[in-house]
């Protein structure tokens, strides 16, 4: 028998959140051709130009496996090109290609009307509140994973 109902469980609902907003997500990338991991990928490709595969996948919180995986399925779409560093040869510079860049740019209009769909859902006051308080969760759990 368990001492904490499911209903009374913090992680249970922000799970779901989670869940709710990665379906949305999905569907919204879908017209694109994009899964939601490889939209990550493309919106912080696009804010860091060259950034490694595993300061990528870093970003995206996904393993560096997952990360190769997903790259590999861009760069096949030509999506993103991967160049030797200038000075660091074992290290791949990852950029967007022009059609990579067409390609987020539709795949980002539709994921922005959910996160603004999201967003209207609360007042700003209740947005900040929000943010403020999972990060708190965050700040929490990875510190709790961390003196384990």
């Amino acid at each position: 028998m368990t001492t904490l109902p499911a209903s009374e469980r913090i992680g249970s609902h922000i799970k779901r959140a989670e869940r709710a907003l990665g379906a949305a997500k999905h569907a919204a990338l879908k017209p694109a051709g994009l899964t939601v991991p490889q939209y990550a990928a493309l919106l912080h490709l696009s804010e860091k130009p060259g950034i490694s595969a595993a300061a990528l996948a870093r970003l995206c919180g996904v393993t560096p496996p997952t990360m190769n995986t997903v790259l590999k399925n861009l760069q096949e779409r030509d999506l993103i090109v991967r160049t030797p560093h200038e000075w660091h040869r074992n290290v791949l510079e990852t950029r967007l290609t022009k059609h990579g860049e067409a390609v987020m740019d539709e795949a980002d209009g539709a994921a922005v009307r959910v996160e603004r769909a999201l967003a209207a859902e609360f007042t700003e006051e209740e947005r900040a509140a929000l943010v403020g308080l999972l990060g708190r969760c965050a700040t929490l759990l990875d510190s709790t994973r961390a003196s384990r």
